[in-house]
C-alpha cells in the first residue's frame, strides 16, 4: 500500500489537490483560503506546497493531501486512496492480498452483491420494462448500477455462500437476515425489487434500496439497508460520489428526495443533484453540500408528506448557513414524474424557485385567509426560520416583507423575532462555562505555543542562534517548567514549525518579537503564580498561619511589582 501513497505524492502536489476543492490564494510561499473545516470570514486554513501540508489557525485541521480528501469527502483512508488514485491515473496494488480487515472484507461482499443483483436485472424483462417505462435509459441503468433481487428467499444468499463468504459477514453487510424460527438460517433481506445501490462519496457501494416490485401491496414501497459498520445513513447523501463536481462547478446543489427523482434528474444533465433517500436531512448531510457551495434548491415530492419533508429540510438548511430555495412542482407531482413528461419543465422550477422563506409565506397566505390565523401561522412557522438568518440585513428584509404582505404590523413581527433569536442563543450555565474554560485555555496556549514554535524553527534553521533563544526561555521560567513545556508540545513538533514557518516565512524572528513574546510569556507565567500565591493565601488566613500569611504577602507583593514592571514594557 505505502508504495502506492508514494506514487499518488509524486504525482499530486498538495495545491492541486486542496485547489481543487476550494479557491487558493497565494500568500507568499504559501496559499491561503477560507477554512473548509469550519465557518469563518476571514481565511485562516494555509497550504504548504514546501511541506506538501496543510494548518488551519482557526480549527487547528492539519494534515496531508489523503487527510484533506478523508476530512473533506468524509471517508477512510481508503476511500481518500481511491479518489487520489483515479486522480492520479495510479494502479492500487494490495501488497498483502492474504490479510484482509473487516471494512475491506464488508466492501468485497457489497460489490459482489452488487454483480449478483445487475446480472438478475439484465435476464429480467419486466423489471427493465417497468424501469424504461418510468424513463430510464439503459445507459443510465449500467451508469447507476440498478439491479434487481429475484423473488427468491436465497438467492443472494446461495450466490454468496458458493463464494465463501460466511453467513455472519452476509448480516453484517446488511443482506440477509436470521430467521427467528431456526436459529442459524438465514434468508435474503431483498426479495422481488429492483435495487439502486448507495454510494459513500468514493463511488464504493455501502448499503441498497430496494423499490418493491410486483402485485404484493402488502410490502413496503422502499426497504433500505440497516445501519452497518460501512453504512450510516446520516452521513450519506445519494448520488454524492457523482454530483459533487457539478456542485462546485455550477455553485449551487439540487436536494430531491428518492432514487428515481435522483437518476431522472442526473440523466437530465443536472450533474448536481443528490437525494436524502427518503430519509430526514440531517446537519451532517447540510455539512457535506456546504463545503462545496452555499446556495441550494430544494425539490421533494408535491405531497403532503413531501411538503412536510420539506419544512424539516430547509429548516436544517438554513441553520447551517445555507441560501435555500425551493422548486415548486404541482400538487401529487414527483421530480422524477415530471422529467419524465417534460425535462424542461424541471429545469424551469430550477430557474423559477423561491426562497424558502417567501415560499413559506405564499403557503400561509393561501391557506390563512383570516388576519388572526395568519399571524399564528406566522409566528410558528416563519420566525423561526427568520430567526436562524445570520445576516442582520436580511432578517430586516424578510421582516419588512412578511409584514406587508401577512397584513401584521411590523413591530409585533420584530418582536417574535426578537424572543426567538433570544431563545435560540439562550446557553446553559455549563455551556457557558465550558465555552469560558476552553477560551481561557487557547489564549494561555497560544503563546506557549508561538513560543516552542521558534524553539522547533531555530532547531531546523539555526541551532547556534537556538541554543541563545532557549537559555533565555529557561531563564525567565527554569529548566523543569522548560522540561514541561517540552514534553506538552512535542508530539505536535511539525504543526507548530509549520506555524512558525507561516509567521516568519524564510527569515529568523526579529529581536522585537522575540522580545515581545518573552515579555508575555513572562508575563503569563507570573500571573499564574501569583493566582497560586493568593489561593494559598487565602487558605494560610482560614487556618490563622500567622507565619505562611508573613511569606505569601511578601511574594505577592514581589510578584505584583514583577507584573507592574512588565506592563511597561509591552
Amino acid at each position: 500500500m505505502s508504495s502506492t501513497v508514494e506514487q499518488i505524492k509524486d504525482k499530486l502536489g498538495i495545491v492541486d489537490v486542496v485547489g481543487g476543492y476550494i479557491k487558493l490564494e497565494k500568500a507568499g510561499t504559501n496559499f491561503k483560503a477560507k477554512c473548509p473545516f469550519h465557518h469563518e470570514k476571514t481565511p485562516s486554513f494555509f497550504v504548504s506546497p514546501t511541506r506538501g501540508s496543510y494548518y488551519c489557525f482557526g480549527c487547528s485541521a492539519k494534515g496531508d493531501i489523503f487527510t484533506f480528501v478523508e476530512e473533506f469527502e468524509g471517508t477512510d483512508f481508503l476511500g481518500a486512496l481511491k479518489v487520489l488514485a483515479d486522480k492520479a491515473g495510479v494502479e492500487i496494488v494490495r501488497e498483502h492480498p492474504g490479510s484482509k480487515n473487516e471494512t475491506t472484507r464488508l466492501f468485497e461482499i457489497l460489490e459482489e452483491a452488487t454483480q449478483f443483483f445487475e446480472k438478475n436485472l439484465d435476464t429480467n424483462p419486466k423489471a427493465l420494462a417497468y424501469l424504461s417505462e418510468r424513463g430510464v435509459r439503459p445507459e443510465t441503468m449500467k451508469e447507476w448500477r440498478i439491479g434487481f433481487a429475484p423473488d427468491e428467499w436465497k438467492a443472494l444468499y446461495s450466490h454468496l455462500s458458493k463464494k465463501n463468504i460466511k453467513p455472519h459477514d452476509m448480516d453484517k453487510a446488511g443482506l440477509v437476515k436470521q430467521s427467528e424460527k431456526s436459529e442459524g438460517d438465514f434468508y435474503d433481506r431483498f426479495r422481488s425489487r429492483i435495487m439502486f445501490p448507495i454510494f459513500d462519496t468514493s463511488g464504493r457501494v455501502v448499503a441498497f434500496s430496494g423499490r418493491i416490485f410486483g402485485s404484493d401491496a402488502s410490502q413496503a414501497k422502499y426497504i433500505n439497508s440497516p445501519e452497518t459498520p460501512l453504512f450510516n445513513k446520516s452521513k450519506i447523501l445519494y448520488g454524492f460520489h457523482k454530483a459533487k463536481n457539478g456542485i462546485r462547478v455550477h455553485d449551487y446543489a439540487i436536494l430531491v428526495e428518492g432514487q428515481m427523482d435522483l437518476i431522472m434528474s442526473q440523466q437530465a444533465g443536472l450533474r448536481n443533484t443528490v437525494a436524502s433517500s427518503g430519509t430526514a436531512l440531517t446537519p451532517g448531510h447540510v455539512e457535506m453540500i456546504h463545503r462545496l457551495t452555499d446556495r441550494l434548491i430544494i425539490a421533494y415530492d408535491a405531497d403532503n408528506a413531501g411538503v412536510a419533508a420539506s419544512e424539516r429540510a430547509w429548516k436544517v438548511a438554513l441553520e447551517q448557513g445555507l441560501d435555500v430555495k425551493i422548486a415548486a412542482l404541482p400538487h401529487g407531482q414527483d421530480p422524477a414524474d415530471a422529467i419524465k413528461e417534460n425535462p424542461e419543465s424541471w429545469k424551469k422550477a430550477l430557474t423559477n424557485s423561491t426562497h424558502v422563506i417567501l415560499y413559506s409565506l405564499e403557503n400561509i397566505l393561501r391557506q390563512a385567509p383570516e388576519e388572526r390565523a395568519r399571524g399564528k401561522l406566522v409566528r410558528e412557522k416563519i420566525i423561526p426560520l427568520i430567526a436562524v438568518l445570520e445576516s442582520s440585513i436580511e432578517r430586516s428584509h424578510f421582516v419588512s416583507l412578511v409584514a406587508s404582505q401577512a397584513g401584521v404590523p411590523e413591530k409585533a413581527v420584530w418582536e417574535d423575532l426578537e424572543k426567538a433569536v433570544r431563545d435560540k442563543n439562550a446557553e446553559t450555565p455549563e455551556a457557558k462555562s465550558e465555552v469560558t474554560s476552553r477560551n481561557t485555555h487557547e489564549k494561555k496556549n497560544a503563546v506557549e505555543r508561538r513560543l516552542m514554535g521558534i524553539v522547533y524553527y531555530f532547531e531546523a534553521k539555526n541551532r547556534e542562534q537556538g541554543s541563545v533563544f532557549t537559555d533565555r526561555i529557561i531563564k525567565t521560567i527554569g529548566k523543569e517548567n522548560y522540561s514541561i513545556l517540552q514534553t506538552t508540545y512535542g508530539s505536535i513538533k511539525d504543526e507548530l514549525l509549520f506555524e512558525a514557518e507561516l509567521t516568519y516565512g524564510s527569515g529568523p524572528p526579529g529581536d522585537g518579537d522575540m522580545e515581545e513574546l518573552l515579555a508575555n510569556f513572562k508575563e503569563d507565567y507570573i500571573k499564574q503564580k501569583f493566582t497560586h500565591a493568593m489561593t494559598e493565601l487565602a487558605k494560610a488566613e482560614k487556618n490563622k498561619d500567622t507565619e505562611k500569611i508573613k511569606t505569601l504577602l511578601h511574594q505577592c507583593k514581589v510578584l505584583s511589582e514583577e507584573l507592574r514592571a512588565i506592563s511597561k514594557k509591552i
